[in-house]
């Protein structure tokens, strides 16, 4: 099977600690045991940045195409039926090998996963990670019932902005915090919208049952004093800081239990949840936000999640330019 082009473009790393650069390559060949793609959005996540910065385990020899999710079209393959929708994620994928920052991506049939007809490309490549990582903290971690009172940190990103309509599903009365003014337009409508800077007991109506924090630092240590005696704290992220002291003693009192997030081994777990939840996402009666910036407007998109201003997930657009 032939391509329609015989090159491509994509995004060329060059040098760690630098952003990669636009250029055009062959189209790779097709190989038995492989898939090619011809990609329509991959992701932009903390995990590219840190491989762009020369700051992960596992660093490619250069020059080298970046990303480590996507999503697109089967051109060739022994395994996938041609033009059927898959996402790209696994096997090394922008990490030791060439990954989706490019028109087109040759990758193990392993790392090929198909997808619902019909569904969104860029919603394709971003929705398992958030919308994995709300269901298992909301559901088996922080366990939220019915009636019981939810704040949720970072409620306007991918994460928490899912936290929240979810604790909201499960028939809590659920507050979102923010760290900009500008992101309390994002946060779901289903949550009650403040400013971490302004969290108090009177502010949000007294303590709450849970704390579904996805943020870290200073903001979750003030948190965590809104939790009532025996709630419950899910610990999902740290964007805004690493490290948190607690008093032994205030801790013991305040009787609070610290539930950490970790999705390493909960992949099995979440996936039919996560695919349940498909169909409401690509109806929009479940919404997670992103932003979308064509290959040309990379720098655009690094900067956005760099600065902490992104509202949700990052996508690439391989079809269009500009954002």
């Amino acid at each position: 099977m032939s391509t329609t082009s015989s090159t491509s473009r994509a995004l060329f790393l060059e040098e760690f600690g630098t952003l990669p650069k636009l250029g055009e390559r062959p189209v790779p060949e097709p190989r038995p045991g492989h898939t090619l793609v011809r990609v329509a959005a991959a992701t932009a996540a903390h995990l590219d940045l840190n491989i762009l910065d020369g700051q992960f385990g596992i660093l490619p020899e250069l020059p080298f195409v970046p990303g480590t999710q996507g999503s697109g079209y089967v051109v060739a393959s022994d395994t996938h039926p041609e033009g059927a929708l898959v996402r790209l994620r696994g096997e090394g994928l922008g990490l030791s090998r060439d990954g989706a920052w490019a028109e087109h991506a040759l990758v193990p049939d392993t790392a090929a996963e198909p997808m619902p007809e019909g569904t969104d490309p860029a919603l394709a490549c971003i929705y398992f990670s958030p919308v994995g990582t709300a269901w298992a903290t909301v559901h088996a971690i922080a366990q939220v019932r019915p009636g019981e009172r939810v704040l949720v940190t970072g409620a306007s990103g991918a994460v928490g902005a899912v936290a929240v309509q979810l604790a909201a599903r499960a028939g809590a009365e659920v507050v979102g915090a923010v760290g900009r003014p500008a992101k309390l337009a994002h946060v779901p409508g289903v949550a009650k919208a403040l400013l971490a800077s302004d969290l108090s007991e009177e502010a949000i109506g007294g303590k709450v049952d849970v704390l579904i924090d996805t943020v870290g630092g200073r903001i979750l240590r003030d948190a965590l004093t809104l939790v009532r005696p025996r709630g419950r704290a899910a610990l999902l992220g740290y964007t805004a800081g690493r490290e948190l002291t607690l008093d032994l003693a205030d801790f013991f009192l305040a009787d609070v239990s610290l539930l950490p997030v970790n999705m390493m081994s909960r992949g099995p777990e979440v996936a039919p949840e996560v695919l349940r939840l498909l169909p409401d996402l690509a109806s929009g009666a479940l919404t997670l936000p992103y932003e979308s910036y064509g290959m040309d407007a990379l720098g655009e998109a690094v900067e956005r999640l760099r600065s902490g201003t992104a509202v949700g997930k990052i996508v690439l657009d391989m079809e269009h330019t500009g954002n």
